[in-house]
């Protein structure tokens, strides 16, 4: 236990799902339902391994099939599915690489955190809504963590990021900075009483012990 940490209060472990044939290419995969690679698959399973032992009193997963797979295999099979886990709806950049987004842009460089998505028909998701949903799931989750119980999120990318500064109370560009791989395992808690990023970005590894 590391100074400042208490066990008041509970930790909200975050893990990305494994890799599936976008994630691969770069391409951003919002609303879209793939399923894994046999890499992704094979990180879910590595997650399982760091997190054996670590008793959890509420499990939430995204609706996605790439989230509830990389649930399943990592030993969570009945998790409860929460629509607000999803990813970031992309609108129009559904299925596009941040190149050709730029390249659309006439070069200027995009940043989903600043920018956002494409305006028109299919407009996607505003970064206010995103942390409204962001907001909601770690509301969902307090209970459980002032009663000094763990609660494991198994979401993606850049939603589990925009959760990440919402609840750290940074600014939502911060999320830039937080680069997010796939199959990584993340922590949240406090740190002198105040909520913090405690381990971010933990590639998936079956020696270690995240508990």
């Amino acid at each position: 236990m590391s100074d400042g940490e208490t066990d008041r209060e509970g930790k909200l472990v975050l893990i990305r799902h494994g890799e599936t044939p976008w994630s691969r290419v770069g391409k951003h995969t919002g609303v879209t339902d793939l399923t894994l690679t046999e890499r992704g698959e094979q990180q879910a399973r590595d997650q399982g391994s760091m997190l054996r032992g670590h008793h959890f009193a509420l499990v939430l997963c995204s609706p996605r099939m790439r989230a509830r797979r990389t649930s399943a295999l990592a030993g969570y099979g009945h998790p409860t599915i929460d629509d607000d886990l999803v990813e970031w709806d992309y609108g129009g950049y559904e299925g596009v690489t941040t190149a050709q987004i730029t390249q659309s842009r006439d070069g200027k460089p995009w940043d989903l955190w600043t920018d956002g998505v494409i305006p028109g028909e299919t407009p996607g998701e505003t970064s206010e809504q995103v942390q409204e949903r962001a907001q909601r799931v770690i509301d969902k989750c307090t209970e459980t963590l002032m009663r000094g119980e763990d609660a494991l999120l198994v979401s993606h990318g850049h939603f589990l990021r925009m959760l990440a500064v919402t609840w750290a109370g940074l600014p939502v560009p911060s999320g830039a900075v937080l680069r997010l791989s796939t199959g990584s395992v993340c922590e949240l808690g406090y740190e002198h009483d105040k909520q913090a990023v405690l381990r971010w970005n933990c590639p998936p590894d079956p020696r270690v012990d995240f508990n």
